[in-house]
């Protein structure tokens, strides 16, 4: 968009910014760098066009990854730097007409780093709200959700599985090598055991960098995780909305 067009479209109600962040860091032997960013890309679009009300800020691309590092072509923020650069980006929107701020990741090793700097950033960029969507335990179960009607609700493991190998089917297919498909480390994840991989690093439970298990994924579970994400963030964000308007 040109300037001009977004001063129109906040001058017609577009007073929401969404911000998605994301990661460039390994995904198996099956999946591109970009395979969060991929994701974050096309899921702020899912939420803006289903708030309605919404506009679509760059994605931040790289994330906080330093769990991946010992893989090739990993990329990462430390979380002090992440956090600044959302300060940053959302700085001066409220200047430019914009009331509310909504953050959410394609990567969930983002999450415990926006869970503790939540507070710290609505704080700072006050009066603009600020909305960040943290909850990466009711993502995993969505994706679970999402797969348990082919059967394979079991293989997802939140890297590189069955549910993040059907979302780029879903929308980049040509990024799949879909002769590298193979197991990984086959876990129930959840915020516990994230913890774990941060500390210990993802190398140290899954050689090859696969947390379930891809094989069997397809276009259909790809379109069934990103409708089922996209409802959750959609729903967060306008209970939230919601509970300021009511509050105020």
């Amino acid at each position: 968009m040109t300037s001009g067009e977004v001063a129109a479209a906040i001058a017609k109600g577009a007073c929401t910014a969404i911000l998605p962040l994301a990661a460039v860091e390994q995904h198996g032997p099956h999946l591109p760098l970009s395979m969060d960013a991929d994701h974050a890309d096309e899921l702020a679009i899912r939420v803006a066009r289903e708030l309605g009300d919404a506009l679509v800020l760059p994605t931040v691309r790289v994330g906080y990854s330093p769990h991946h590092l010992g893989f090739s072509g990993t990329l990462s923020l430390r979380a002090s730097t992440l956090e600044a650069v959302c300060e940053d980006y959302g700085a001066h929107l409220a200047d430019s007409g914009f009331s509310t701020l909504v953050l959410f990741s394609g990567h969930i090793g983002n999450y415990p780093v926006m869970r503790e700097f939540e507070a710290r950033l609505a704080a700072k960029l006050a009066p603009l709200s600020v909305i960040v969507f943290t909850d990466s335990e009711a993502i995993l179960d969505a994706w679970r959700g999402a797969a348990e009607p082919s059967g394979y609700g079991g293989r997802v493991g939140g890297h590189a599985d069955i549910a993040e190998t059907s979302v780029m089917l879903a929308l980049h297919p040509e990024r799949v090598r879909l002769d590298r498909l193979v197991p990984g480390c086959q876990v129930s994840t959840d915020d516990a055991f994230l913890t774990r991989v941060l500390d210990e690093g993802l190398k140290a439970f899954s050689p090859n960098g696969i947390l379930g298990n891809p094989i069997g994924a397809a276009p259909v579970i790809g379109h069934a995780c990103l409708d089922a994400v996209t409802r959750l963030i959609t729903d967060y964000v306008r209970s939230r909305a919601a509970s300021v308007r009511s509050s105020s």
